[in-house]
Protein backbone atom coordinates (compact mmCIF):
# COMPACT_ATOMS: atom_id res chain seq x y z
CA UNK A 1 0.00 0.00 0.00
CA UNK A 2 1.32 3.66 -1.20
CA UNK A 3 2.28 6.31 1.68
CA UNK A 4 1.20 9.13 0.85
CA UNK A 5 2.34 12.97 1.72
CA UNK A 6 0.72 15.48 3.49
CA UNK A 7 0.14 19.09 3.31
CA UNK A 8 -0.91 19.34 6.68
CA UNK A 9 -1.04 17.40 10.12
CA UNK A 10 -2.38 17.62 13.67
CA UNK A 11 0.22 16.80 15.77
CA UNK A 12 -0.80 14.16 18.67
CA UNK A 13 -1.16 16.17 21.59
CA UNK A 14 -0.11 13.40 24.08
CA UNK A 15 3.33 13.00 22.09
CA UNK A 16 3.34 17.08 22.53
CA UNK A 17 2.72 17.46 26.19
CA UNK A 18 5.65 15.05 26.16
CA UNK A 19 8.21 17.05 24.25
CA UNK A 20 7.40 20.37 25.90
CA UNK A 21 7.55 18.87 29.70
CA UNK A 22 10.73 17.61 28.65
CA UNK A 23 12.14 20.61 26.61
CA UNK A 24 10.86 23.32 29.16
CA UNK A 25 11.24 20.96 32.46
CA UNK A 26 8.17 21.10 33.58
CA UNK A 27 6.85 18.74 36.27
CA UNK A 28 4.92 15.23 34.75
CA UNK A 29 1.63 16.25 35.91
CA UNK A 30 0.98 18.59 33.41
CA UNK A 31 -1.31 17.29 30.29
CA UNK A 32 -1.48 18.93 26.94
CA UNK A 33 -4.93 19.11 25.08
CA UNK A 34 -5.31 20.31 21.59
CA UNK A 35 -7.36 23.85 22.00
CA UNK A 36 -7.99 24.88 18.12
CA UNK A 37 -6.49 24.05 14.74
CA UNK A 38 -6.87 27.21 12.43
CA UNK A 39 -4.23 29.73 11.22
CA UNK A 40 -1.68 27.79 13.59
CA UNK A 41 -2.60 25.04 15.97
CA UNK A 42 -3.10 26.23 19.94
CA UNK A 43 -2.82 23.30 22.69
CA UNK A 44 -3.05 24.08 25.78
CA UNK A 45 -0.62 22.27 28.75
CA UNK A 46 -1.46 22.82 31.97
CA UNK A 47 -1.67 21.24 36.26
CA UNK A 48 -3.76 22.53 38.89
CA UNK A 49 -1.55 25.18 39.68
CA UNK A 50 -0.46 26.60 35.84
CA UNK A 51 -1.19 26.81 32.60
CA UNK A 52 0.68 27.59 29.71
CA UNK A 53 0.04 27.68 25.48
CA UNK A 54 1.69 26.20 22.44
CA UNK A 55 1.52 27.31 19.47
CA UNK A 56 2.64 25.18 16.38
CA UNK A 57 3.16 27.56 13.42
CA UNK A 58 2.02 25.70 10.19
CA UNK A 59 3.88 24.71 7.32
CA UNK A 60 5.68 27.23 5.52
CA UNK A 61 3.25 29.87 7.14
CA UNK A 62 5.78 32.02 9.10
CA UNK A 63 9.46 31.95 8.92
CA UNK A 64 12.12 31.49 11.89
CA UNK A 65 12.99 34.53 11.03
CA UNK A 66 9.86 36.06 11.12
CA UNK A 67 8.51 34.19 14.53
CA UNK A 68 11.90 35.73 16.05
CA UNK A 69 10.58 39.30 15.26
CA UNK A 70 7.39 38.03 16.98
CA UNK A 71 9.25 37.18 19.93
CA UNK A 72 11.10 40.31 19.84
CA UNK A 73 8.55 42.29 20.36
CA UNK A 74 6.71 40.35 22.81
CA UNK A 75 9.63 40.72 24.67
CA UNK A 76 10.09 43.99 24.25
CA UNK A 77 6.04 45.15 25.25
CA UNK A 78 6.29 42.91 28.63
CA UNK A 79 9.57 44.85 29.45
CA UNK A 80 6.99 47.94 28.96
CA UNK A 81 4.73 46.50 31.58
CA UNK A 82 1.87 45.94 28.72
CA UNK A 83 -0.03 42.59 29.72
CA UNK A 84 0.51 40.64 26.40
CA UNK A 85 0.50 36.51 26.56
CA UNK A 86 4.72 36.27 25.89
CA UNK A 87 7.33 33.72 25.04
CA UNK A 88 8.47 31.06 27.37
CA UNK A 89 12.16 30.18 27.20
CA UNK A 90 12.93 25.90 27.05
CA UNK A 91 15.74 24.48 29.41
CA UNK A 92 18.87 25.60 26.95
CA UNK A 93 16.92 29.46 26.94
CA UNK A 94 15.81 29.10 23.49
CA UNK A 95 12.38 29.91 22.30
CA UNK A 96 11.77 28.52 19.02
CA UNK A 97 11.43 24.91 18.89
CA UNK A 98 11.54 22.81 15.70
CA UNK A 99 9.53 20.19 14.83
CA UNK A 100 9.87 17.40 11.71
CA UNK A 101 5.90 16.80 10.99
CA UNK A 102 4.86 14.69 8.20
CA UNK A 103 4.67 17.45 5.86
CA UNK A 104 7.95 19.56 6.93
CA UNK A 105 9.64 21.65 9.46
CA UNK A 106 7.05 23.39 12.21
CA UNK A 107 7.99 25.56 14.66
CA UNK A 108 6.52 25.60 18.03
CA UNK A 109 6.83 28.61 20.58
CA UNK A 110 4.89 28.44 24.36
CA UNK A 111 3.36 31.40 25.51
CA UNK A 112 2.58 32.57 29.17
CA UNK A 113 -1.50 32.12 30.00
CA UNK A 114 -3.93 35.26 29.31
CA UNK A 115 -5.79 35.27 31.98
CA UNK A 116 -9.14 36.01 31.73
CA UNK A 117 -12.65 36.05 29.68
CA UNK A 118 -13.10 36.28 26.17
CA UNK A 119 -16.06 38.74 26.09
CA UNK A 120 -18.04 39.16 22.85
CA UNK A 121 -20.65 41.02 23.91
CA UNK A 122 -18.07 43.63 25.77
CA UNK A 123 -19.57 46.44 27.99
CA UNK A 124 -18.91 50.39 27.23
CA UNK A 125 -16.18 50.08 30.37
CA UNK A 126 -14.36 47.55 28.57
CA UNK A 127 -14.22 48.93 25.39
CA UNK A 128 -12.80 52.05 27.12
CA UNK A 129 -10.34 49.66 28.92
CA UNK A 130 -9.63 48.28 25.28
CA UNK A 131 -9.24 51.71 23.92
CA UNK A 132 -6.37 52.67 26.57
CA UNK A 133 -4.82 49.66 26.39
CA UNK A 134 -4.17 49.76 22.33
CA UNK A 135 -3.14 53.55 22.55
CA UNK A 136 -0.33 52.26 24.88
CA UNK A 137 0.74 49.51 22.89
CA UNK A 138 1.65 52.10 20.17
CA UNK A 139 2.74 54.22 21.91
CA UNK A 140 5.44 51.38 23.26
CA UNK A 141 6.01 50.95 19.40
CA UNK A 142 5.57 54.58 17.54
CA UNK A 143 8.10 55.10 14.87
CA UNK A 144 9.37 51.67 15.50
CA UNK A 145 9.96 48.88 12.72
CA UNK A 146 10.30 45.12 12.77
CA UNK A 147 11.61 43.07 10.25
CA UNK A 148 8.35 41.55 9.12
CA UNK A 149 5.36 42.98 6.64
CA UNK A 150 4.72 46.18 5.53
CA UNK A 151 1.01 47.17 5.61
CA UNK A 152 0.12 49.68 2.79
CA UNK A 153 -1.97 50.01 -0.37
CA UNK A 154 -0.33 46.98 -1.88
CA UNK A 155 -0.59 44.43 0.69
CA UNK A 156 -3.63 45.52 2.22
CA UNK A 157 -5.63 45.78 -0.82
CA UNK A 158 -3.81 44.86 -4.16
CA UNK A 159 -2.45 41.63 -3.45
CA UNK A 160 -5.12 39.81 -1.48
CA UNK A 161 -7.38 40.65 -4.61
CA UNK A 162 -4.50 38.68 -6.76
CA UNK A 163 -5.17 35.90 -4.03
CA UNK A 164 -8.55 35.69 -4.44
CA UNK A 165 -8.42 35.15 -8.36
CA UNK A 166 -7.81 32.03 -8.47
CA UNK A 167 -11.01 30.80 -6.75
CA UNK A 168 -13.47 33.44 -8.04
CA UNK A 169 -14.23 34.76 -11.93
CA UNK A 170 -13.14 38.68 -12.24
CA UNK A 171 -16.56 38.99 -13.76
CA UNK A 172 -18.25 38.15 -10.70
CA UNK A 173 -20.26 41.33 -9.32
CA UNK A 174 -18.59 40.82 -6.12
CA UNK A 175 -15.11 40.61 -7.63
CA UNK A 176 -15.19 43.52 -9.41
CA UNK A 177 -16.75 44.91 -6.21
CA UNK A 178 -13.18 44.26 -4.53
CA UNK A 179 -11.21 45.55 -7.23
CA UNK A 180 -12.83 48.75 -7.65
CA UNK A 181 -12.18 48.90 -3.85
CA UNK A 182 -8.31 48.97 -5.15
CA UNK A 183 -9.22 52.56 -6.57
CA UNK A 184 -10.67 53.67 -3.71
CA UNK A 185 -7.48 53.83 -1.90
CA UNK A 186 -4.76 56.95 -2.51
CA UNK A 187 -1.48 55.74 -2.16
CA UNK A 188 -1.49 59.73 0.13
CA UNK A 189 -4.51 57.90 2.55
CA UNK A 190 -2.46 57.10 5.42
CA UNK A 191 0.43 59.80 5.21
CA UNK A 192 0.81 62.40 8.29
CA UNK A 193 -0.68 59.39 10.71
CA UNK A 194 1.42 58.09 12.90
CA UNK A 195 3.41 54.75 12.15
CA UNK A 196 5.20 52.11 14.23
CA UNK A 197 3.89 48.17 14.75
CA UNK A 198 0.66 47.28 14.48
CA UNK A 199 -1.09 43.64 15.83
CA UNK A 200 -3.06 43.89 13.14
CA UNK A 201 -5.95 41.59 14.91
CA UNK A 202 -6.98 43.07 17.69
CA UNK A 203 -10.34 42.00 18.59
CA UNK A 204 -12.46 40.01 21.31
CA UNK A 205 -11.07 36.35 20.48
CA UNK A 206 -7.42 37.81 20.80
CA UNK A 207 -7.97 39.03 24.26
CA UNK A 208 -8.59 38.07 27.67
CA UNK A 209 -10.22 40.26 29.94
CA UNK A 210 -10.72 40.19 33.90
CA UNK A 211 -13.34 41.26 36.26
CA UNK A 212 -11.69 44.27 36.93
CA UNK A 213 -11.20 45.52 33.18
CA UNK A 214 -7.53 44.19 33.15
CA UNK A 215 -6.61 43.57 29.35
CA UNK A 216 -3.94 40.99 28.15
CA UNK A 217 -3.44 40.73 24.46
CA UNK A 218 -2.34 37.75 22.04
CA UNK A 219 -1.81 36.32 18.90
CA UNK A 220 0.90 38.56 17.42
CA UNK A 221 1.35 36.62 14.37
CA UNK A 222 -0.02 39.42 11.92
CA UNK A 223 2.02 41.84 13.46
CA UNK A 224 3.98 44.02 11.46
CA UNK A 225 4.77 47.63 10.11
CA UNK A 226 2.38 50.51 8.93
CA UNK A 227 -0.33 53.38 10.51
CA UNK A 228 -1.24 52.41 13.64
CA UNK A 229 -4.80 54.05 12.90
CA UNK A 230 -5.56 50.46 11.20
CA UNK A 231 -5.74 48.66 14.35
CA UNK A 232 -7.97 51.91 15.50
CA UNK A 233 -9.92 51.01 12.40
CA UNK A 234 -9.93 47.76 12.58
CA UNK A 235 -11.44 47.01 15.82
CA UNK A 236 -13.99 49.83 15.28
CA UNK A 237 -14.80 47.30 12.50
CA UNK A 238 -15.26 44.32 14.83
CA UNK A 239 -17.36 46.01 17.20
CA UNK A 240 -20.00 47.19 14.44
CA UNK A 241 -20.86 43.64 13.12
CA UNK A 242 -21.03 42.14 16.77
CA UNK A 243 -23.21 44.71 18.13
CA UNK A 244 -26.78 44.62 16.52
CA UNK A 245 -28.00 47.92 18.21
CA UNK A 246 -26.27 50.90 16.49
CA UNK A 247 -27.16 53.10 19.06
CA UNK A 248 -24.96 50.90 21.14
CA UNK A 249 -22.43 50.58 19.24
CA UNK A 250 -22.07 54.09 18.57
CA UNK A 251 -22.01 54.63 22.93
CA UNK A 252 -19.47 51.51 22.41
CA UNK A 253 -16.55 52.87 20.32
CA UNK A 254 -16.62 56.14 21.65
CA UNK A 255 -15.99 54.60 24.82
CA UNK A 256 -13.41 52.70 23.15
CA UNK A 257 -11.91 56.15 21.35
CA UNK A 258 -12.20 58.01 24.72
CA UNK A 259 -9.96 55.45 26.39
CA UNK A 260 -6.87 55.83 23.66
CA UNK A 261 -7.19 59.51 23.96
CA UNK A 262 -6.60 59.47 27.54
CA UNK A 263 -2.92 58.09 26.57
CA UNK A 264 -2.88 59.43 22.98
CA UNK A 265 -5.13 61.35 21.49
CA UNK A 266 -5.99 60.89 17.49
CA UNK A 267 -5.47 63.86 15.33
CA UNK A 268 -8.69 64.51 13.22
CA UNK A 269 -7.32 63.27 10.09
CA UNK A 270 -6.73 60.02 11.83
CA UNK A 271 -10.30 59.79 13.06
CA UNK A 272 -11.34 60.65 9.84
CA UNK A 273 -9.50 57.47 8.47
CA UNK A 274 -11.13 55.10 11.30
CA UNK A 275 -13.67 53.60 8.15
CA UNK A 276 -11.19 53.58 5.26
CA UNK A 277 -8.71 51.60 7.80
CA UNK A 278 -11.36 48.93 9.01
CA UNK A 279 -12.02 48.25 5.48
CA UNK A 280 -8.27 47.58 4.56
CA UNK A 281 -7.46 45.55 7.27
CA UNK A 282 -10.99 43.33 6.32
CA UNK A 283 -10.20 43.12 2.75
CA UNK A 284 -6.62 41.83 3.70
CA UNK A 285 -8.41 39.65 5.71
CA UNK A 286 -10.07 37.87 2.35
CA UNK A 287 -6.61 37.67 1.13
CA UNK A 288 -5.08 35.63 3.66
CA UNK A 289 -8.04 32.94 3.69
CA UNK A 290 -7.29 32.91 -0.24
CA UNK A 291 -3.63 31.98 0.50
CA UNK A 292 -4.62 29.50 3.52
CA UNK A 293 -7.38 27.56 1.50
CA UNK A 294 -6.36 24.36 3.73
CA UNK A 295 -7.98 26.19 6.68
CA UNK A 296 -10.27 28.33 5.27
CA UNK A 297 -11.69 27.27 2.08
CA UNK A 298 -14.93 26.81 3.93
CA UNK A 299 -15.38 30.79 3.11
CA UNK A 300 -14.24 30.71 -0.56
CA UNK A 301 -17.59 29.94 -1.92
CA UNK A 302 -19.12 32.38 -4.24
CA UNK A 303 -22.71 32.55 -2.10
CA UNK A 304 -20.61 32.95 0.77
CA UNK A 305 -18.73 35.96 -1.07
CA UNK A 306 -21.56 37.57 -1.59
CA UNK A 307 -24.05 37.07 1.44
CA UNK A 308 -21.09 37.39 3.99
CA UNK A 309 -17.59 39.35 3.22
CA UNK A 310 -19.33 41.92 0.76
CA UNK A 311 -22.13 42.09 2.50
CA UNK A 312 -20.22 43.37 5.33
CA UNK A 313 -17.95 45.82 3.36
CA UNK A 314 -21.29 47.52 2.22
CA UNK A 315 -22.87 47.52 5.12
CA UNK A 316 -20.07 49.29 7.07
CA UNK A 317 -19.41 52.07 3.84
CA UNK A 318 -22.87 52.90 3.82
CA UNK A 319 -22.99 53.15 7.65
CA UNK A 320 -20.10 55.64 7.66
CA UNK A 321 -21.11 57.37 4.67
CA UNK A 322 -18.39 56.11 2.39
CA UNK A 323 -18.26 57.49 -0.77
CA UNK A 324 -19.64 54.79 -3.13
CA UNK A 325 -16.74 52.87 -5.38
CA UNK A 326 -18.12 54.07 -9.14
Amino acid sequence: MSTFQVTASILSQTELGEFVIAQYGLTSNYVCKLFRTGMNHTYFISNTEKAYVIRVYSHDWRSKSEITEEIKLLNLLKDTNLNVSYPIQDINGEFIQEMNAPEGIRHLVVFSFAEGEKIRFMDKETCFSIGSFMANFHKATSNKTINRISYDRETLIELPYHHLQPYFSEKLPEMEFIKEIGAFFQKSDFENTRIGVVHMDIWYDNMAVTDENDITLFDFDFCGNGAQILDVGYFCKQLFHIEPDKHEYELKVNHFLEGYHTVRPLSSHELNLIPKAGLAVYVFYMGVQAQRFDWSNIFLTENYLKMFHVARLKSWMAYNNMEKVS
